[in-house]
């Protein structure tokens, strides 16, 4: 993994934030291997309180330091943590101003906290309609030049569509909640995924599942080829910790690494 020695002036300049927060930590399993495959840092109040409480500070102004300090907090969490598999970040596209230059408060804190740079894995999430595709496919270009494992977070909900997958070419796919919730009982939602699966598998892109709620839910993505899975019925986000994965779900194969 080779980097640029520079630093983000930006990210020198910038003053700390007005507003404090921390990370709660969910975990991503693998079903064939019953093993964590990766913990998402997730945006928290400083008492625990949920992301929107924190996101309400979050402006134009001041969102490329809130995404460095994002990035900060994770990788110094988890060092803390000792977490042994890949740690997964998200990230705000249009936080990222130059990809060679804004990755350096991330490897900065990866040295600093003695994190391996091999188990970070950054999702790209966006809000908004995406306008500038060129900008994003730089970005995730240059995590995959540099050895990074790179998401589409939140699939086939609003702007994170076909589109999306057509011109960012990521390692992985997170299939979005909506088109979990229910999908058991609902024969569309089983179409779209399935075919989705296919897609993936000749696109060579690795598919997850989240936002599972239900044993039911998780048994049928794992019939449709699916994997990975996230959610509150394999465990709930765990502030500035990592939870126990839930062995009263009656499958009794997942174990911590």
């Amino acid at each position: 993994m080779t980097h640029s020695a520079s630093q983000c002036d930006a990210c020198k300049n910038k003053k700390p934030l007005p507003f404090a927060f921390s990370m709660a930590f969910q975990p991503i399993v693998q079903l064939s291997t019953g093993r964590v495959f990766a913990y998402e840092a997730l945006v928290r109040g400083m008492d625990g309180s949920g992301a929107g409480s924190v996101f309400k500070h979050v402006n134009a102004d001041n969102q490329y330091q809130f995404d460095q300090t994002c990035r900060i907090k994770a990788v110094s969490l988890a060092a803390k943590l000792e977490i042994p598999c890949f740690l997964s970040i998200n990230f705000m596209p249009n936080a990222v101003y130059e990809p060679e230059r804004c990755i350096q408060t991330t490897l900065k804190a990866a040295r600093e906290h003695q994190f391996p740079l091999d188990r970070i894995l950054f999702e790209f999430t966006e809000g908004e309609e995406v306008l500038d595709y060129d900008h994003i496919q730089r970005i995730i270009r240059y995590y995959r030049s540099q050895g990074f494992i790179t998401a589409i977070d939140d699939f086939g909900a609003g702007y994170s569509g076909l589109t999306a997958l057509a011109n960012i070419d990521t390692n992985i796919i997170k299939i979005d909640m909506a088109l979990v919730r229910d999908i058991d009982t609902d024969p569309v939602k089983q179409a779209i995924v399935r075919h989705s699966v296919a897609m993936c598998e000749e696109l060579g892109r690795q598919i997850i599942a989240e936002g599972i709620e239900t044993e039911k839910e998780l048994r049928c993505l794992h019939d449709l080829g699916i994997d990975f899975f996230q959610g509150y019925y394999i465990a709930k986000p765990e502030f500035e910790a990592l939870p126990a994965i839930n062995q009263a779900s009656g499958l009794d194969i997942f174990h911590r690494q």
